[in-house]
């Protein structure tokens, strides 16, 4: 069964993979009452959106981190909501004047030149990072907090449920060191983070207790998205400046999110479950089929549901594929008859079956990873069908708060 260990390089080293990241945002006042559950799901003011962004040093500050914070920045005008007043961005060395931005010219040159982002508070450093989640706590206002962090990640080969990601300066930042600062946050404040770097599926360890998965899942709602497993690099960091070309978990999450991609080009909408608005969940969704890369994207949701999974992925992946979707939920469907139709799939086998039949054809990575996500979405329908119908209500009511923060939008 040589086609099933193929599989398990891809799919098997994504079980104990939990992600969340995205980092935190200003601490605005201005204060928007919205209808609806003051949660997650619908908070009662704007949103506190925070951008910690760039490499941590010249070598390896590419300009593409660069326009993925121009990008995000666009995204919230899209959206209506003004950068300026709701925004705190801090990226690379900040507004001290030195080129630190790299990029390759129109002559293949390599050159450097200063960050050039409207309204940049100042450097991706530990202390403005520490700062921001101290102001933070101190706020009153329970309104959401998004937090999106666009840059390089580092793997922790002795645990990989530790991974850290890099600010200015080299500084490194763990899970569990970034998860400490947000548990002094009071709980009623609720927490949600994108990230895109390398191994940044380590982060969705930040719904525990002080990082650490073998803790109690907190009790501040905290829900994240992210680029790929915890055991694998991620793509998108690059010095070419053409943005077309651009091909990373953001560019296809916020694309699926605002309804527009980098360039400005309408997509296709990602409100499948048709009430009008399009929730982090299903830009996720989105994602998972537009990007054409290596990645295999992540939530809390997914990852805190496979961990639940790893001794029986072998049987859910044996079950025949139209049978999983009876209890899939939109999205989940979306994606799994997208990339069951790009890999030519039949719904009335199993997914082992079908992978046999056509892993011969998966010539590159990103065929190869699109089998891996479709096989990680069917574990996930099935193990939460499972969770739901256990009795467990502990397990229920972690899975209900996850789903419900993942189901947030930013729609006013």
């Amino acid at each position: 069964m040589r086609y099933f260990y193929l599989f398990r390089r891809l799919f098997g080293t994504l079980v104990t993979g939990i992600l969340i990241v995205t980092p935190p945002s200003s601490i605005a006042s201005n204060q928007v009452v919205v209808k609806g559950d003051p949660t997650c799901q619908r908070s009662q003011s704007i949103p506190n959106f925070l951008v910690f962004g760039g490499g941590g040093a010249p070598s390896y500050n590419e300009i593409a981190l660069e326009k993925n914070v121009l990008y995000f920045q666009r995204t919230l005008k899209f959206l209506g909501y003004q950068p300026e007043k709701v925004a705190s961005i801090f990226f690379a060395n900040g507004n001290d004047g030195k080129a630190t931005v790299r990029y390759i010219d129109k002559d293949k040159k390599q050159k450097f030149k200063p960050p050039e982002i409207p309204h940049l508070k100042g450097a991706s450093t530990f202390n403005n990072l520490r700062t921001y989640i101290q102001q933070l706590g101190q706020n009153k206002n329970p309104q959401l907090s998004f937090f999106y962090f666009t840059g390089h990640g580092g793997e922790n080969k002795r645990n990989l449920d530790n991974n850290s990601f890099y600010l200015w300066n080299n500084q490194e930042i763990s899970v569990q060191e970034f998860t400490q600062m947000l548990d002094k946050i009071p709980s009623q404040k609720p927490v949600v983070m994108m990230m895109a770097q390398c191994f940044s599926g380590s982060f969705a360890n930040f719904i525990y207790e002080g990082g650490n998965p073998q803790r109690p899942v907190a009790l501040q709602t905290r829900c994240g998205f992210f680029a790929t497993i915890k055991s694998l690099p991620s793509v998108g960091c690059t010095p070419e400046v053409n943005e077309a070309d651009y091909r990373d978990y953001s560019s296809s999450f916020f694309a699926g999110l605002s309804g527009r991609d980098r360039t400005g080009t309408r997509v296709a909408s990602a409100d499948y479950n048709k009430d009008g608005k399009v929730s982090y969940i299903e830009a996720h969704a989105f994602a998972k089929v537009d990007e054409k890369t290596m990645d295999l994207p992540i939530s809390t949701s997914e990852s805190w549901l496979q961990r639940r999974s790893s001794k029986q992925q072998n049987a859910i992946l044996n079950q025949r594929i139209s049978d999983i979707l009876k209890t899939s939920r939109p999205e989940q469907r979306y994606v799994v008859n997208s990339l069951m139709k790009t890999l030519n799939m039949d719904r009335q086998k199993s997914y082992l079956q079908n992978y046999k039949n056509i892993s011969a054809k998966l010539k590159t990575d990103e065929q190869q990873a699109y089998a891996g996500r479709l096989g990680m979405e069917l574990v996930n329908i099935i193990t939460e069908k499972q969770v739901r119908t256990s009795n467990n209500k502990k397990d229920i009511a972690i899975l209900e708060r996850l789903l419900k923060c993942e189901s947030g939008s930013w729609v006013k």
